[in-house]
């Protein structure tokens, strides 16, 4: 089946290129260094889910929004702020995501250049902005889009303010994405449609029910399968 001119809006971190799993190896590295007299790994891991939830509100997404809450996680635990050389030793668990380079989910490259031809394809990703630039950067996928959008929290409003800024069609519209939380429901609250291409290492935090009766939401199993419909 062929969806003739519809504009392809595409999420980029797990979608596009791997970016939680590298959060999740530095997490686990944490986790290992940080230790505790009585906590297990999962109890630390659920504080530090919650201190992560409460920093993406106030800070955003992004490796400095995850520094920041590992060093607020040691103050928790620890009850005293961390130290220079705790912050330093915490920098250093983290510094593959500075310096890591992208990893494209497969087919991403030939898929997109394939429904460029087809569609008008954007991005609109969240994040740091800093950071999200110098991704897409890395990544060379940046000519596929006619309009690449950095924002700080994907929710109804903004996509709402998407759709009017590149005076878009909701229902000639399709959200694609890994994320039920960010890229498919505030798509549907608005009218538009979406594609859900699930990620194994998509952050728990993005995690959300999906109506499996939503006949507006096309669930596919992995990227390439996106030529099969557009």
């Amino acid at each position: 089946m062929r969806y003739d001119s519809q504009t392809l809006v595409f999420d980029a971190d797990d979608t596009l290129w791997e970016n939680n799993v590298l959060f999740e190896r530095v997490i686990d590295d944490f986790l290992s260094w940080l230790r505790h007299p009585t906590l297990d790994r999962l109890q630390l891991r659920a504080v530090l889910d919650d201190i992560q939830a409460a920093n993406a509100v106030a800070h955003g997404y992004g490796s400095r929004m995850l520094l920041r809450s590992l060093a607020d996680c040691v103050q928790e635990l620890r009850g005293r702020p961390a130290t220079a050389g705790e912050r330093a030793e915490i920098e250093e668990l983290a510094s593959a995501l500075v310096d890591q380079r992208v990893e494209l989910i497969p087919d991403v490259a030939e898929t997109l250049a394939v429904l460029g031809g087809r569609h008008t394809l954007l991005m609109l990703t969240k994040g740091d902005p800093e950071e999200q630039r110098r991704k897409i950067e890395a990544s060379r996928l940046a000519h596929h889009f006619r309009a690449v959008d950095i924002v700080q929290e994907k929710d109804s409003r903004t996509y709402q303010g998407f759709l009017a800024a590149h005076d878009l069609v909701p229902t000639a519209s399709w959200m694609i994405g890994n994320s039920p939380k960010s890229d498919i429901l505030p798509a549907r609250a608005v009218g538009m449609n979406a594609v859900f291409i699930p990620n194994d290492n998509t952050w728990a935090l993005e995690h959300s029910e999906l109506d499996p009766a939503d006949g507006g939401v096309l669930h596919l199993r992995a990227f390439r399968e996106l030529l099969d419909h557009f």
